[in-house]
């Protein structure tokens, strides 16, 4: 059974739509200030709030903006319930980032048309919206459904096939989609003036790249190509939009994982200005076995009993060091049972955890 939190001051609004939901099957709690609402919003973890505006102790605003500060209850789609359908008025809710409202006085079927939209919305992107391959056909297929996006998913929205080493886009294009990797291995990077590349990051199976220029409004900052044979799809650049500004879970869900490049590319950024070569090198040994086994939280055994197959000058890219002195470290690795090198080149983890405490 779904919960629904009504924080309403006025009694007899808060138990009439308390009784209409309640008969329609839903849980319902109620608050009857913002205060309140905001403890039982955090205790509780109800699937929808629907909020007055002006309140005693904490207006549905403060309310809005408290349990948007906590990452237990951002997601819970928020519907404000206001007396003012001035145009002022709604649009700051909206820009507060509510997702709706309902003018009062309301009726029964206006009150749970908005509930099912709502709660309906926020299924479907729980659903398979975790950066998965699986999820990603049933979350295009099922958008223009649920968003009321009608030609999100078209013909032209075929997957896309990239050979090895081919550019997918380049630094200073001006971007038209952002794209999901469903198949293989793609690496950003950027390009000095004498033409030496460094690595910004790898993509594997299940990331979205492409999508913070389109966010930003400005040209590609780096360029992309495939390290091996490649699957994606692209998401066009007004669909991109309507995606993203469709409902605020989508958008917590690009915010969390742009948070989260921004921190990696920092981190890798200190190493390569405060790290050893060697240092450098198994680090990117590591950050590419990560992505080669597609989790990082690979164990070591695990880890130990694969191959991966790097070429050498991608590697150097990555640690920020020459291809010559590259070679020489996988060397000394090896001579120190750290790692095993096949006749194809091959890497072999041997000591990975030893490679991860490895002294600067």
């Amino acid at each position: 059974m779904q919960t629904i939190l009504i924080i309403e001051d006025r009694l007899e609004i808060r138990e009439n739509a308390a009784e209409i939901l309640q008969l329609s099957s839903y849980h319902v709690l109620q608050a009857g200030n913002g205060k309140e609402g905001v403890e039982l919003a955090r205790k509780s973890k109800p699937d929808l709030i629907l909020c007055d505006v002006l309140m005693p102790e904490l207006d549905g605003y403060g309310v809005l903006h408290l349990l948007q500060r906590d990452p237990e209850t951002a997601a819970i789609p928020f519907v404000f319930l206001t007396g003012k359908a001035e145009k002022n008025d709604l649009q700051k809710a909206m820009g507060l980032g509510a997702d709706g409202y309902l003018i009062k006085p309301f009726d029964d079927i206006s009150l749970l048309e908005l509930v099912e939209i709502r709660l309906r919305k926020s299924a479907f992107l729980k659903q398979k919206f975790e950066n998965r391959v699986e999820g990603i056909e049933p979350f295009l297929k099922t958008l223009d459904r649920v968003h009321e996006i009608k030609e999100f998913v078209t013909d032209e929205k075929k997957i896309i096939h990239i050979r090895k080493k081919h550019l997918i886009f380049t630094e200073g294009d001006y971007p038209t989609a952002a794209y999901f990797l469903s198949k293989g291995k793609v690496k950003a990077f950027k390009t000095n003036a004498e033409g030496r590349e460094y690595i910004t990051a790898i993509y594997k199976e299940g990331d979205f790249f492409g999508y913070t220029e389109i966010i930003e409004n400005c040209h590609y900052t780096e360029s992309t190509s495939a390290l091996e044979a490649v699957e994606m799809y692209a998401i066009q650049r007004q669909d991109f939009y309507a995606l993203l500004y469709s409902n605020n879970e989508v958008s917590h869900k690009f915010i969390r994982i742009l948070a989260g490049d921004i921190l990696e590319r920092e981190e890798r950024l200190l190493q390569l200005a405060y790290n050893s070569v060697r240092k450098r090198v198994a680090d990117a040994l590591l950050f590419m076995a990560e992505r080669v086994h597609a989790s990082v939280d690979c164990p070591d055994e695990e880890i130990s009993t694969k191959q991966m197959h790097i070429s050498r000058e991608d590697l150097a890219n990555l640690a920020g060091a020459s291809k010559e002195t590259v070679i020489r470290t996988l060397s000394d690795f090896k001579q120190e049972r750290l790692i095993d090198i096949t006749a194809k080149g091959e890497i072999c983890f041997l000591q990975p955890d030893k490679l991860k405490t490895l002294r600067n």
